[in-house]
């Protein structure tokens, strides 16, 4: 299963008292189907999935499931630091009717490679379901080295990594050391010069501000338009930095709250964005005529 083009992080909206926006939620996705992205992923780290319940993640799936209706993809967030916990979730992902799970590497725990390839060994030969891996070391504390990754990608449905390493010298050991395996990028920054490498696409958060520009990139890459590519890459890329002045998803939340789109206050132990970096994200939208 190839799952190369652009793929939207989605924010969880929640409302003044901190409660699962459903309905906004929905609103989200039915903005960025008009918007032309190829597939959503909820509950993943931008998702705030560390601090929703376990109820209310399944909730989040069902409901990105049931929203999408299939005209994209859903790849669901089903990691954990708990292997049987990320199977319960990617059990779930797969009865629900999602397309692929993304499955974070286990964070706090820092577990050898040979525990990642157990983890994910173990997952996968559990579920029928595609698996996309997900390295985020910024995040987790343990990197899925790309040696790794390619013993990982002989595994029948663990067909595509998200790499947020930021090490482009690993996406290219990956790219060159499998064979139809899917490789996204993780960091919307290093999306172009992925493409350019041989990746497939990307798991975005800036594509919850501009879906549109976003997808533009994407498939004016995908489709050999280097030129226009580079062209959007430069346009977004003070978005691609702004939305991280703070930790993710405080600055895309601010930004859709500008944009009049649903999205709410990030649960604690995370905040709002302060007011100069609000500042600082509504002139990056003023210039994108975002708003």
């Amino acid at each position: 299963m190839k799952l190369g083009g652009l793929y939207t992080a989605l924010i969880t909206p929640f409302d003044e008292e901190g409660i699962l926006d459903v309905a906004g939620f929905r609103k989200n996705i039915r903005s960025q189907i008009d918007n032309g992205v190829d597939g959503i992923v909820p509950v993943g780290t931008t998702g705030e999935s560390a601090t929703l319940n376990s109820e209310e993640h399944k909730m989040v799936v069902e409901t990105a499931v049931d929203e999408a209706e299939g005209k994209i993809r859903v790849i669901a967030g089903t990691g954990s630091n708990n292997t049987s916990e990320a199977l319960d979730y990617t059990q779930h992902a797969m009865d629900a009717g999602a397309d692929a799970a993304l499955i974070i590497t286990p964070y706090y725990n820092k577990p050898t490679q040979q525990g990642l390839i157990k983890h994910y060994t173990k997952i996968a030969s559990s579920v029928d379901i595609p698996i996309v891996l997900y390295t985020v070391p910024g995040r987790t504390g343990v990197n899925i080295q790309p040696e790794t990754t390619i013993e990982l990608s002989k595994i029948k449905n663990i067909v595509a990594i998200k790499d947020a390493s930021g090490d482009l010298d690993q996406v290219m050991k990956v790219l060159a050391g499998t064979e139809d395996f899917t490789v996204l990028s993780g960091e919307d920054y290093l999306t172009y010069p992925i493409l350019a490498l041989g990746g497939d696409g990307v798991i975005s958060v800036a594509s919850n501000v501009a879906p549109d520009l976003m997808s533009e990139l994407i498939h004016s890459a995908r489709e050999g338009n280097w030129d226009r590519a580079r062209e959007l890459h430069y346009l977004l890329y003070p978005l691609f930095k702004v939305l991280f002045v703070e930790t993710n998803p405080a600055p895309a939340k601010a930004a859709l709250d500008l944009m009049g789109l649903p999205a709410g206050e990030p649960r604690l132990p995370l905040v709002g964005v302060s007011m100069e970096s609000r500042d600082e994200i509504k002139k990056v939208l003023e210039a994108l005529k975002l708003i």
